[in-house]
């Protein structure tokens, strides 16, 4: 990426469909300068996924994913042994000869390693964009081992050593806040809160997404959907959940939110995704948050 301002990087994710505000513009621009991964941090649904992958798109490169779980471990993040193949190879090599010494390095060689995500993102020709996603959800644990990756881009293999990066990636982590992450790999990370759109920036989202909406509706969706974020909900609906419910009412031939108000509360199954929710948003409450609505 050529990018030299935070303005021209934005126009450049918009081109993706990828809508930034300056704050996260200027985070992207200082990752790519300083070479210094990105923490993003953030409610669910709020789009931090797609920078990486607008990233990539930008980039015009690969995108490799590690998704984080509790009781990720190196074997599913970084490397493990093709244990079969490693078994009958050792079958095969029986009454050959060959000591035991000479059997161990031909088996735990490059021919039997399995690349996992991190090992792979290190390795390509062309820098990748790593996106390491929702990292709050693995164990401390794992941090550990994750720091040697971002502080050194290397990975230690006790059977063939030490493995330098072949190029850098651009890394991309994920959180939506479900535990606190070390001081560790906070300070070894630029970081950015990503929040809940304003209208002005949904309806933009929802324009570059959305085919046949115009901006009048993309103005009234992105204004109820801020209002009805603001309810008590046991589950705040996201980006994505916009997306699909503007898609919905264009579909259905959606004009303006005032002139067919039964069709926005029976299309709210595109954004409240609990019973409960769905038993609280009442018509009544619909009709009261589409007043406001301009």
């Amino acid at each position: 990426m050529t990018t030299q301002t935070k303005d021209t990087l934005a126009e450049a994710l918009a081109a993706t469909g990828y809508v930034a505000d300056d704050g996260l513009a200027m985070a992207l621009l200082l990752t790519e300068m300083l070479n210094r991964p990105l923490l993003l941090e953030g409610e669910a649904g709020v789009g931090k996924t797609e920078v990486a992958k607008a990233l990539a798109k930008l980039d015009n490169t690969d995108l490799i994913r590690l998704q984080c779980y509790e009781g990720l471990d190196r074997s599913d993040a970084i490397y493990e042994w093709n244990y079969q193949r490693q078994l009958l190879a050792i079958k095969a090599r029986d009454g050959a000869g060959g000591d035991a010494e000479t059997v161990e390095e031909a088996v735990f060689s490059e021919k039997y390693l399995l690349e996992r995500p991190l090992l792979a993102a290190i390795r390509q020709d062309k820098p990748p964009v790593l996106l390491i996603d929702e990292v709050d959800r693995a164990d401390e644990e794992f941090e550990a081992f994750l720091l040697e990756l971002l502080s050194d881009f290397q990975v230690s293999i006790p059977e063939l050593g030490t493995i330098e990066a072949t190029s850098i990636p651009r890394v991309i982590l994920t959180s939506n806040g479900t535990r606190e992450l070390s001081d560790a790999l906070r300070r070894r990370c630029l970081y950015h809160y990503v929040d809940y759109p304003d209208t002005s920036r949904e309806a933009r989202i929802l324009l570059s997404r959305v085919e046949r909406l115009d901006t009048a509706l993309a103005l009234q969706i992105a204004e109820l959907m801020g209002k009805l974020r603001k309810e008590d909900l046991t589950k705040v609906p996201g980006v994505a959940e916009t997306i699909d419910w503007a898609a919905a009412l264009v579909g259905l031939g959606t004009k303006n939110l005032h002139e067919q108000r039964e069709t926005v509360f029976d299309t709210l199954v595109c954004v409240l995704k609990t019973r409960e929710d769905q038993a609280r948003i009442t018509p009544e409450v619909t009709d009261r948050l589409l007043g406001k609505v301009a």
